[in-house]
């Protein structure tokens, strides 16, 4: 398949994670506005504001709705390479500072290694007005199936 078909695939599944289409509502909601600003094979740019159904008691970005978007444009960057979905093997947040409900952020995720089936991900979380790192994924995906299908993997956070 052409890549730029493929990049064109794995954008859609995002696009239709983020307004439910094939996800639970934890994702739709959790990704809800997420805009995608630059794709390309292995490395995926989006801007967000953080939503008010994502905050926690404190008016923060809730961590646990941060995670799930972190980990579902980490899974489209590396859809965007191999032509289907991972699962999840290894997945850690760093996280240096928060963001407030209404906050805009860029989301950045690249696919940085390869080791047959296993494919590993760096995702950057950066306040869009002062350039601060506020998390830092990192995550490695495998899969023992060729062509999984994008509707038989979920988000388990």
């Amino acid at each position: 398949m052409e890549e730029d078909a493929i990049l064109q695939k794995s954008l859609k599944w995002l696009r239709d994670l983020s307004k439910g289409n094939i996800s639970h509502e934890l994702e739709a909601l959790t990704l809800e506005g997420l805009q995608i600003v630059h794709a390309q094979k292995g490395s995926i740019r989006c801007n967000f504001v953080v939503p008010t159904r994502a905050s926690d008691p404190d008016g923060n970005w809730h961590v646990g709705a941060m995670a799930t978007l972190i980990d579902d444009v980490a899974a489209t960057a590396i859809y965007s390479v191999v032509d289907h979905v991972k699962l999840s093997l290894d997945f850690s947040i760093s996280f240096y500072s928060t963001a407030k409900i209404q906050e805009e952020v860029e989301i950045e995720a690249k696919v940085i290694g390869e080791k047959g089936s296993l494919t590993q991900v760096v995702v950057e979380v950066i306040r869009k007005g002062n350039r601060e790192l506020i998390a830092l994924g990192k995550q490695w995906m495998a899969s023992d199936k060729k062509g999984m299908k994008p509707s038989q993997v979920s988000s388990k956070l």
